[in-house]
């Protein structure tokens, strides 16, 4: 028997290709083994079900049923393999150095005379005094792939797939950022009716409130809202999400306060809720110490009937030009001055149409993605998206945020935090008739207009982990509009 190997680094087309144009001889047998995959799990799984040991296929079947369509568009991975093709006849004798300068020198006189009897074809013309010749040549180096010569009945291919560690597999590669928001920026503007809220859970820490949420979202048709959560960095003791939130994470990375990765967890958000539903209307960005203070359909039909989005607006806050001046006193210059620059809280309810526009900023975002010389006034998350909206889009925002949080009297960087033995249904109901903090710089109507709006808030935080107990037993209160 003679056993040949081949072996050969490429996509899953590079192999279908050379699939195609192996000349198999009745009885031979092929084994294809692939090793370093990127994508252990797709890949086998896909091969194996398309030509496993139990499915043997012949060349032409390959041809009609590629493997390349399995990935379902996706880029197919690169992959190392090797091809085994055992025959039943005796080895070729592999050329010596002689034989082949003697082959050579057998071809040399014939590639002469090729080269020679050529046709070409050549036209002159004169323009301007300025004589211009153009040749055409026949491309004597153009090689045609070899179409195989097959047949069903008499030669076939038994593909065995044989997974095996070969040396350690390369790294994974990284999730680029700017690829996913790219395409993310691209997508249907147009909504695809019914439409839907997107929750976009922030998180730092785990869910505390995830049995809150459970009974907030089991009350509602699975057709109206979609759950996103940016993960806490991961241990291999942390448990898994479970409830509406098992298998809901998006690819994360860590994410702390005075730098610019929440800001960057935020647009990571966006980016996954754009490109997996295009039904997704509306994006609220909440944190793990957030709970509803509303019922789903009262919290829906809110944002629903809006076409502008709900974030806090605000100038001349007290140390804006220290927020400002953070990354260095020119550093957000030309893009941003300190007259456009805005303050507002980092939890907002953004439309699609602004959605879109955040992750596929580029002018903003570099300004605000460098580190802080000054920590201490380093809160990206509460000036990028203001500033942006404001700055692109000034008209199509209500300039208030519709979570409650207590910041009187505070003076650490950290809002009130409602503990277990204060809740009861008479917080509930003052949250519910708080009256959002309007920006008052008149770029949404005159200074009366916007001191007459009154919207409701629909969230509200800090709450402490341990008031998850009391919260759930005034859910007849929260849920009740």
């Amino acid at each position: 028997m003679d056993l040949q190997s081949r072996r050969g680094t490429g996509t899953i087309f590079t192999l279908e290709r050379r699939l195609h144009m192996i000349q198999a001889e009745p009885e031979a047998r092929v084994q294809v083994s692939f090793f370093n995959l990127e994508k252990p799990a797709t890949l086998p799984l896909s091969l194996k079900d398309h030509i496993g040991p139990q499915n043997p296929v012949g060349v032409d079947n390959l041809t009609t049923q590629p493997i390349s369509p399995l990935f379902c568009g996706q880029s197919p991975p690169l992959i190392y393999y090797s091809v085994e093709i055992e025959t039943p006849y005796p080895a070729m004798l592999s050329p010596t150095p002689l034989s082949l300068f003697c082959a050579l020198l057998l071809c040399l006189p014939l590639a002469i005379v090729f080269t020679v009897t050529t046709p070409t074809s050549t036209t002159t013309s004169t323009t301007g005094g300025v004589t211009v010749t153009n040749s055409t040549y026949r491309d004597t180096h153009a090689i045609q792939e070899p179409k195989p010569q097959t047949n069903l009945n008499n030669q076939k291919i038994i593909a065995k797939i044989k997974i095996k560690p070969l040396g350690s597999p390369p790294p994974p590669l990284k999730e680029d950022d700017e690829q996913i928001l790219q395409l993310a920026s691209r997508v249907d503007p147009n909504l695809r009716l019914p439409g839907k809220l997107a929750y976009l859970f922030l998180t730092t820490t785990p869910l505390p409130f995830a049995p809150l949420w459970d009974l907030y979202f089991n009350q509602t048709p699975k057709t109206l809202f979609n759950i996103y959560v940016h993960e806490y960095p991961k241990t291999t003791n942390t448990p898994p999400f479970t409830g509406v939130f098992a298998d809901r994470a998006i690819p994360s990375k860590p994410s702390k306060r005075n730098t610019p990765t929440l800001s960057s967890a935020a647009r990571r958000l966006l980016a996954h809720a754009l490109l997996d539903d295009p039904s997704n209307a509306m994006f609220a960005l909440l944190s793990p110490s957030c709970i509803p203070i509303h019922s789903f359909n009262f919290t829906y039909r809110t944002l629903m009937n809006s076409t502008k989005s709900f974030i806090e607006i605000l100038k001349n806050e007290k140390n804006a030009h220290g927020r400002w001046a953070a990354r260095g006193e020119e550093a957000m210059l030309p893009e941003v001055t300190l007259e456009e620059f805005r303050i507002g809280s980092q939890f907002w309810v953004l439309t699609r149409k602004h959605a879109r526009i955040v992750v596929g900023d580029k002018r903003l975002w570099p300004k605000f993605n460098q580190p802080c010389l000054d920590i201490r006034n380093c809160y990206p998350e509460e000036n990028y998206f203001p500033t942006l909206i404001r700055m692109v889009d000034p008209q199509g925002s209500v300039p208030a945020t519709l979570t409650n949080v207590d910041w009187r009297g505070r003076r650490d960087g950290h809002p009130r935090v409602y503990n277990a033995s204060e809740v009861e249904p008479g917080l509930i109901m003052s949250l519910r008739k708080g009256r959002p903090r309007y920006g008052d710089d008149g770029t949404n109507g005159s200074d009366s207009s916007v001191t007459r709006r009154s919207h409701p808030f629909l969230f509200a935080r800090k709450f402490s982990p341990d008031s998850v107990v009391p919260l759930l037993s005034i859910t007849n209160v929260i849920f009740k509009d």
